[in-house]
């Protein structure tokens, strides 16, 4: 890039960026201020974000409906959801909007110049030009609304970002988090949920929605940046020419003040609530929170996250287990949450009691007091820091674009200091400072400093309740009504007409001709060939050593894996609490402390789990394989297998102490995921209906298992000699020469030791004798309710087109897009209020449609009742089909990680898919047709015939539905 060409910018400084291979730049738009980075490098995956300050002065949502209502239509790109359309036709890699607590981010990227070029195009127009200032519509639907459907029916509140708020605030981890923040900053934005709480979201007027538009979404207050291969002087020019020139300089006020210190750490006691199947005992939450001065400071932040690993997050880290060893909590963990003017680090025990609190805090201290004064210990720092510098190193963010990531990183500097805003790509220096800072008393200081001395700070303490769920809903429900009546015969008739005039915008179709204005490829500009697998199988002693040969930059990723046929159903949970066991107890030569920290001080990490891999060819077949997974530099790789074979030959299951601290850990962070992801919960369970393999999925990590574990926790006295018992029969069973093959990914000069290697851990497994089961999983239709604390649903229906004798096609993809972006999103998300709506079809025929974060239940399934129906009747012209064509193959088309291809190949190969098969699918996606579409009506209508159902949602609800619900039960119990 020449600079002297950059005539509208001033260019404020150019780094080299040695870290991550590239050049950076920071100028400043002489016109607007606007400030503008560039990262140019060989990535074709290019990423442009553009960046606003957006500091909440209340908890109203402004900022997060805000990034909602923008990309609802614009000055050159007027329709209802140019945003959606982009989805459907665009080459993306990624395509998304975030809202922070201080921050709006508009990121996209691709690997198309053109695609690129549009996707910056209509993000630009959406968030200078949006049309919320001619259709409060906008603001009605994406934020909230009052619904009346008639003068004598109920009133509710309703909108997209009120519905998914009501979602977030129903997980007690996310209140946790949210009001730890709140609290610990209460005078500047960072006291007020940006992203609404939904008591509050209410009390934001259309007026005030606008002014806040008005105020921060000016260049003046922009953050534009621009990352990857490409003409940067063309980019700046449109920039400058097509935007930010119609612009004059404004003196925005959006800088993000910090808050003064507290002159003593503040005591403060919140409520949440449980259903009233769930108990009040040991629910309670714990936390213990110090601001670490600010952001600025590269060294110091990671120092607290490698603070963060050695005293909590490390198996068998000293605070962690001070805490655990006192039975203070179920669960310990820690967090450092960066990314704010203020960090702070946070000590928290989940699973606790109010009257714990004062043992809670004086553990902390006198553990962090005999740190501070006698020692850290160096090991744990040492593999802190090789942990997070081999992740810095490796930049694999799986499909994520890594412009990306840096973007959001560099924020976190880039928006509170302007003259340092590369320090987050110029990692290497600090970790190089760190290790000389080890024997330098530094970490010791900063404990006593800022976790010990720091008056800045809260112990929050989060209480279940019973009824509070109900209670709230009531008073909502008073609230209403009572609003309601107030209201004269006119003004109902006029609040009616206005949820009919909403319903009416929802529904009308596009002004003719108008989605020619979205800017779209065509078909030739995708390329025609699928992509290729890399599976080379080659063996070690009879066993199937996979080989991927991928360039990895001298990183080798081994996933050594043991064939499971040969369980019972019964023993499927212990196998989901194996992975959890294996590398968390002590072994022959190490405490698991030990081991962790000697793992990570030599290695990328190593972990177990269980891989399930259905077959395209049939219905019932899977392969499960147990597998132990890690990553290293090849000088490190002999290293990487013996700790393996350490973890797989002489781990110490029989340690009950620390088998319950683990199974305590596993059903806490099961019951925030099960409700957090309550689609996949819902879709997999109701996929176990009648699919063996989800049937094993859902035993071994769904709410089968949570069931499971559950129970073990409660009875564990009792049960501890047989869980041993069976975690001991089980490794018998599966750690066997027979059943052990290997995946490895990595260049071809570091094969052969790889393949030595695994012969040696081969030699070593089990050879005994043992009994084999032939039993299978029994499927049974269920279809059931649970009930949660939650004020939202995810409502999943499934079924198997192949059990009905259809036959997969690519074009099923493409339907997905169609369903997810057209039938579905109208009617879930813009007309119902729901946050998201999904569907899936596989090749062996499982299929489903889901609803994400959704006020309803009964009415989503009438939705999915009229799939069929729009199918049939399914209508696209050619740039309509070319456009669903060009979505779908931009999931297919993502840039892949060297692991990842690696992860790729062996999924195909375990699937039974052929680069044949891929191909044929490729051509199926883009010569498909209207009637291909209409074609596919059959295959949802005997997905729906099968009418398996689940919901995870609100008490409420899912009692509501109890007349077509089979079962309805309480999901948590404990």
């Amino acid at each position: 890039m020449n600079k002297d060409n950059l005539t509208a910018y001033e260019v404020v400084k150019e780094e080299d960026l040695t870290d991550i291979h590239s050049k950076g730049w920071l100028l400043r738009h002489k016109k607007t201020g606007a400030r503008v980075m560039l990262i140019e490098n060989d990535d074709e995956n290019k990423v442009f974000n553009i960046a606003f300050r957006t500091p909440p002065k209340d908890s109203t949502g402004v900022a997060h409906i805000l990034e909602h209502s923008v990309l609802c239509g614009s000055r050159e790109f007027p329709l209802k959801d140019p945003f959606v359309e982009l989805v459907k036709g665009s080459l993306n890699t990624f395509l998304n909007a975030m809202t922070y607590p201080d921050k709006t981010c508009y990121p996209v990227a691709s690997c198309n110049d053109q695609d690129f070029q549009n996707l910056m195009h209509v993000y630009l127009d959406a968030v200078f030009y949006p049309n919320i200032y001619k259709r409060e519509e906008i603001f009605r639907q994406e934020g909230w609304n009052y619904h009346l459907e008639s003068k004598e029916g109920p009133l509710k509140y309703n909108g997209v970002v009120y519905n998914e708020m009501k979602g977030a605030f129903s997980s007690p981890d996310e209140v946790l988090e949210r009001e730890i923040m709140n609290h610990l900053f209460p005078d500047t934005p960072y006291g007020c949920e940006s992203g609404g709480d939904p008591k509050n979201i209410p009390d934001l007027s259309y007026e005030n929605f606008l002014n806040f538009h008005r105020t921060f979404y000016h260049p003046s207050n922009s953050y534009i940046y621009l990352y990857g291969n490409m003409d940067m002087e063309e980019k700046l020019a449109f920039l400058d020419e097509h935007y930010l020139s119609g612009f004059d300089a404004l003196d925005v006020d959006s800088q993000i003040r910090e808050q003064g210190a507290f002159a003593a750490c503040q005591d403060v006691t919140l409520e949440y609530p449980v259903a009233e199947n769930e108990g009040e005992e040991d629910n309670t939450y714990l936390s213990y929170n110090m601001v670490t001065g600010n952001t600025l400071d590269s060294q110091r932040n990671m120092a607290f996250e490698v603070l963060d690993y050695a005293l909590l997050s490390a198996p068998g880290a000293p605070l962690k287990q001070a805490l655990l060893d006192a039975g203070i909590g179920k669960d310990i963990y820690g967090a450092y949450e960066d990314g704010i003017l203020q960090p702070y680090f946070s000590v928290v025990a989940k699973g606790s009691n109010p009257d714990k609190k004062e043992e809670f805090v004086s553990i902390i201290r006198k553990v962090l007091t005999d740190i501070a004064e006698n020692g850290i210990d160096k090991k744990a720092i040492e593999a802190g820091i090789n942990y997070f510098e081999f992740r810095y190193r490796e930049a694999d963010f799986s499909s994520y674009p890594k412009g990306l990531m840096y973007s959001l990183d560099i924020l976190g500097d880039w928006l509170y200091e302007e003259d340092h805003p590369f320090s987050q790509v110029q990692q290497l220096e600090v970790f190089e400072q760190l290790k000389k800072a080890v024997n330098e008393g530094y970490f010791e200081n900063l404990i006593r400093t800022y976790l010990l001395e720091n008056p800045h700070g809260c112990v929050l303490t989060l209480v279940p309740k019973k009824g509070l769920a109900a209670q709230r809903e009531k008073e909502l429900e008073e609230k209403l009504e009572a609003y309601r009546s107030s209201l004269s015969d006119a003004e109902l008739e006029a609040m009616v007409q206005k949820t009919q005039a909403l319903e009416a915008y929802q529904e009308a179709g596009e002004e003719p001709g108008a989605l020619e204005c979205i800017p779209m490829l065509k078909r030739s500009d995708i390329k025609k060939e699928a992509g290729t697998l890399k599976n080379e199988e080659l063996s070690v002693d009879d066993s199937l050593f996979l080989y991927h040969d991928v360039c990895t930059n001298g990183i080798g990723y081994v996933d050594m894996m043991f064939k499971t046929d040969s369980i019972a159903p019964e023993q499927i949970p212990y196998l989901g609490l194996l992975k959890s066991v294996l590398g968390y107890v002590d072994t022959q030569a190490h405490t698991y402390g030990e081991l962790f920290n000697e793992i990570n001080a030599s290695t990328g990490g190593i972990s177990c789990g269980v891989e399930v891999f259905d077959r395209a060819d049939s219905t019932e077949e899977f392969q499960a394989l147990f597998s132990i997974r890690g990553k290293a530099l090849y000088p490190k790789l002999g290293f990487l297998f013996k700790m393996a074979e350490e973890i797989l030959g002489t781990s110490k299951v029989e340690d009950t102490k620390r088998l319950y601290e683990i199974i305590a850990a596993v059903k806490s962070r099961a019951q925030a995921s099960l409700t957090g992801a309550g689609h996949s919960t819902a879709v997999l369970r109701a996929t176990s209906y009648s699919s063996p393999m989800a049937a094993f999925q859902d035993e071994m990590a769904g709410i089968g298992y949570y069931q499971f574990i559950e129970k073990l926790e409660k009875d564990f006295d009792q049960q501890k000699d047989l869980i041993v018992q069976e975690l001991r029969k089980l490794m018998k069973m599966i750690l066997r020469p027979e059943n052990f093959m290997i995946s490895y990914t990595g260049e071809r000069e570091s094969l052969e030791e790889v393949k030595k290697l695994a012969a040696h851990i081969r030699q070593g497994l089990n050879t005994e004798p043992v009994e084999k089961s032939e039993k299978k999983l029994i499927c049974t239709r269920k279809n059931e309710g649970f009930k949660t604390s939650g004020q939202v649903q995810f409502v999943a229906q499934t079924g198997n087109f192949k059990k009905k004798g259809l036959e997969y096609t690519g074009a099923l993809d493409i339907l997905k897009v169609i369903l997810s972006y057209d039938y579905l999103w109208m009617n879930l998300r813009v007309k119902g209020g729901a946050y998201g709506c999904m569907s899936g079809f596989k090749r062996n025929g499982e299929s489903y449609l889901v609803s994400y974060r959704d006020p309803h239940l009964k009415r989503t399934l009438e939705v999915y009742q009229g799939v069929v129906d729009y199918i049939r009747n399914f209508q696209a012209d050619e740039r309509d089909m070319t456009k669903y064509i060009i979505g779908t193959i931009s999931g297919k088309d993502v840039p892949k990680t060297p692991q990842m291809k690696g992860s790729v190949s062996k999924t195909a190969y375990f699937c039974g898919v052929t680069e044949e098969m891929l191909q044929k699918e490729r051509n199926q996606i883009l010569n498909a047709s209207v009637e291909d579409i209409r074609a596919l009506a059959d295959i949802v209508k005997a997905v729906l015939d099968a009418e398996q159902i689940c919901v995870v949602g609100s008490e409420s609800k899912v009692e509501g539905a109890s007349d077509i619900l089979m079962e309805v039960k309480s999901l948590i119990n404990c």
